[in-house]
């Protein structure tokens, strides 16, 4: 017998009719043949009512406190759903996470799982009930009530289908499933039937509110498909799976961020350690840094920028500015009226021509770039949040992503069409961690022989990076990393590329007349680089990645030249002579950190 997890969001079992439409889906399930485990978050707005009353009692409740109290508004969900199953006939047992054996770290308000117990679910199954689990929750090893944090259910819900071996996890919501963008901000979007990990992933970290990117990392890892459907009609939904829904598309989606904030650490020392420094401080505080650009040093000193949530602005200050002294920077500046706006897509790895595509519309919707970061499957840009909603549209348009692919697959093509391609004996010892949420690297990569070219002194101005990829593209030139950062204190930028080696003369020529034609400060060429990527599931969620790597490289006296990041890679620019030695360092160093 099939076994399938089904997950309501707090807006399903908001209200008594709501719960049994809840309880009447999971029955019907069950049915039709299948076992059936529920996962329910707690009713609407409750978490938001017992964050209320916690501010009443207290400005800083205790962490463990916290997690105590708002995990009773999943226990009240699960009871009253249960109870909804009894009267429709059918059996139903409730599970708070500690009951059903969701071992958890200690991190309250942000726990990550290590370890399912099965035996009792599974046995209860077989009784013939209906399990509703309660979401968001778990357990620490001195049986202290833990929480997930944001998107905590959905995380929880993947984990049980991977444990279990479930056919599928359906995520219950009230959008019918994944658009190309937010549908409430560009109703054009378009409805997608399938979407791959990878894209969803970085769609989900950058600001689509249908997924948690940690509930995607579990999905991926352990190759479970998930189900985004309606709570509210029986429409087909979005199916997240290995597979893209089209592979002649080079963008399948776009997403804004709206609630950035850029920080910028001018004239710190270009040498190693710099970045160990600055980063540790703020991983230290369990924050997740977005966007961050190192740019090439000038004079013995570079600025670093990096984008967090705007939430976190006050900590991470508080944060860097320690860091800043200590390492004899010339000042901080930051930014909090700030969003970014990202296209992501699996055809943009073999597809050329997406970046400078990008950034003419952008140009030609009189949007001016403050950042550039980009990665194999991702383009982010940082833009003023007054121009955002625009910037979005430019993108989304330009892409044609309204439009249905010319080419395209269903779920049910792409499960006929399925071999089984995860090792098996892999998956098995992940399911057998100590800790299922761990980071898993999939590679730790050298791109040798390589370039970079650097534009200073960039005026403020719209068009201008359309422009620079224009001509370095008409020029034949393959362009690899991009980061644009801020460049002194009077608004202007520093773009730098790399790019093949052998391209660099034919690279310098371009930037020279770009430098006449846009009045910028200085062109600048290196050769005798290297790339190297970490790629892994839960770079960003695992906020002390970066700090790992940074402690390895500095230990090896090797200087970080410029850094990119994003959902699936840590892409950081170093001396090519040490590419090797810090190859081995990172994997050291990793290797480490995952026993």
């Amino acid at each position: 017998m099939s076994l399938i997890v089904q997950k309501f969001g707090g807006t399903s079992v908001a209200d008594t009719d709501k719960i049994r439409a809840a309880a009447r889906k999971a029955v019907r399930a069950q049915q039709q043949g299948h076992q059936v485990v529920m996962v329910v978050s707690a009713m609407g707005k409750n978490t938001d009512v017992l964050v209320s009353l916690a501010s009443e009692m207290s400005e800083t409740p205790p962490a463990r406190e916290m997690d105590m109290l708002l995990s009773t508004g999943e226990q009240v969900s699960v009871a009253l759903v249960a109870m909804a199953i009894h009267g429709m006939g059918a059996k139903a047992v409730s599970l708070t996470g500690g009951q059903i054996g969701i071992r958890t770290d200690n991190s309250f308000t942000k726990a990550r799982i290590q370890s399912i117990s099965t035996a009792r679910i599974e046995r209860l199954l077989d009784e013939g009930n209906i399990v509703i689990a309660a979401g968001f929750q778990g357990i620490d090893e001195d049986l202290n009530i833990t929480t997930l944090g944001r998107g905590g259910s959905d995380t929880t819900a993947v984990a049980l289908a991977a444990v279990l071996g479930a056919e599928t996890c359906e995520i219950y919501t009230d959008v019918d499933g994944v658009y190309t963008t937010d549908p409430r901000v560009l109703p054009e979007a378009r409805h997608v039937g399938v979407i791959s990990y990878d894209e969803m992933l970085e769609l989900a970290s950058l600001g689509a509110g249908v997924m948690h990117s940690r509930s995607i990392e579990f999905a991926k890892k352990f190759g479970v498909p998930i189900h985004v459907r309606s709570s509210f009609s029986d429409t087909e939904g979005t199916m997240i799976v290995a597979e893209p829904e089209s592979a002649s598309a080079s963008v399948c989606g776009a997403a804004l961020t709206r609630d950035e904030a850029r920080i910028t650490v001018l004239g710190v020392p270009d040498v190693p350690g710099t970045s160990l420094e600055i980063f540790s401080a703020i991983s230290d505080r369990k924050i997740a840094v977005d966007m961050i650009v190192q740019n090439i040093g000038n004079d013995g000193r570079t600025d670093i920028s990096f984008t967090v949530q705007h939430s976190d602005l006050e900590s991470t200050l508080q944060a860097v500015s320690a860091a800043a002294t200590q390492l004899g920077a010339v000042g901080i500046t930051h930014d909090d009226q700030v969003s970014k706006v990202s296209v992501v897509g699996l055809g943009m790895a073999v597809q050329t021509g997406v970046a400078h595509k990008m950034f003419r519309a952008l140009a030609d919707a009189g949007v001016n770039i403050q950042m550039i970061t980009t990665g194999e499957i991702k383009i982010s840009v940082l833009v003023s949040r007054d121009q955002a909603s625009n910037a979005l549209r430019a993108v989304h348009q330009v892409f044609k992503l309204m439009d249905q692919p010319a080419e395209r697959k269903s779920w049910a093509q792409i499960r006929a069409e399925r071999h089984e391609k995860a090792d098996v004996n892999t998956l098995v010892a992940r399911l057998q961690s100590d800790a299922l949420e761990e980071l898993t690297l999939t590679g730790i990569d050298v791109m040798p022989n390589q370039a970079r070219v650097t534009l200073r002194g960039v005026p403020d101005t719209p068009g201008i990076a359309a422009d620079m990829f224009e001509s370095v593209s008409e020029a034949g030139v393959f362009i690899d990393m991009i980061v644009q950062g801020i460049d002194g204190e009077d608004g202007r930028t520093s773009v730098s590329m790399t790019i093949p080696e052998k391209d660099l003369d034919t690279c310098l020529e371009v930037a020279k007349s770009l430098m006449k034609r846009h009045g910028l400060r200085d062109v600048q060429g290196g050769e005798g680089i290297a790339k190297v990527t970490v790629s892994g599931i839960g770079l960003r969620s695992h906020t002390n990645v970066g700090t790992i790597m940074f402690r390895a490289l500095a230990g090896a006296d090797i200087n970080v030249q410029m850094i990119n990041t994003s959902e699936l890679q840590v892409n950081t620019v170093i001396d090519g002579k040490k590419a090797q030695i810090g190859r081995e360092r990172l994997s050291a160093a990793f290797q480490e950190a995952l026993r």
